[in-house]
């Protein structure tokens, strides 16, 4: 449990947007897809300890209408918030 941080994974399946929150010691694209692919019944989620499960992958994960993953860590905020500069600091730069 030492050195485990929370993710937030968001991804669209057929269109509809979905989230959760996982505790992982790290999280990488590779991962954020598989376990997308595991809250959407796409893939299979392992027994404790079970190390030896293959990974569903990206373009398997679209096969079935998965698209669209994005992961952050929590309490980072919204992603979209970190990529876009907000209004007020567009205008104040104006000035």
């Amino acid at each position: 449990m030492l050195g485990q941080k929370l993710y937030i994974v968001e991804y669209t399946l057929r269109g509809a947007e979905r989230n959760f929150v996982i505790r992982l010691e790290r999280m990488d694209n590779a991962l954020a897809w598989h376990w997308a692919g595991c809250d959407a019944g796409i893939a299979l989620i392992p027994r404790f300890g079970q190390h030896n499960i293959k990974h569903v992958s990206r373009p398997m994960a679209e096969r079935y209408g998965l698209e669209n993953v994005r992961w952050r860590l929590a309490g980072a905020g919204p992603a979209a918030a970190l990529e876009q500069p907000s209004a007020s600091s567009e205008i104040e730069e104006s000035r």
